[in-house]
């Protein structure tokens, strides 16, 4: 950049959350399930299906996601 000139910095996602959050395409921001990747042994077949797939974040939590990252 040549001296004199000054621009805002570039705004980045924050990318912890790009891999763990995707929005819809009506823009839900959707999550992966907790407890599915070890100590398998002790939950349950029926507790297990449960995790697979995504689930919707709360609300309370949406606008946090979305400011780390703004492109998602």
């Amino acid at each position: 950049m040549p001296k004199g000139t000054s621009q805002m910095p570039k705004i980045r996602n924050h990318r912890g959350t790009k891999k763990r959050f995707r929005v819809t395409a009506t823009g839900k921001v959707m999550r992966r399930h907790a407890m599915q990747s070890h100590i398998l042994q002790k939950k349950s077949q029926k507790r297990k299906r449960l995790f697979a797939g995504e689930t919707a974040v709360s609300a309370a939590d949406v606008r946090k996601v979305l400011r780390n990252a703004p492109y998602l």
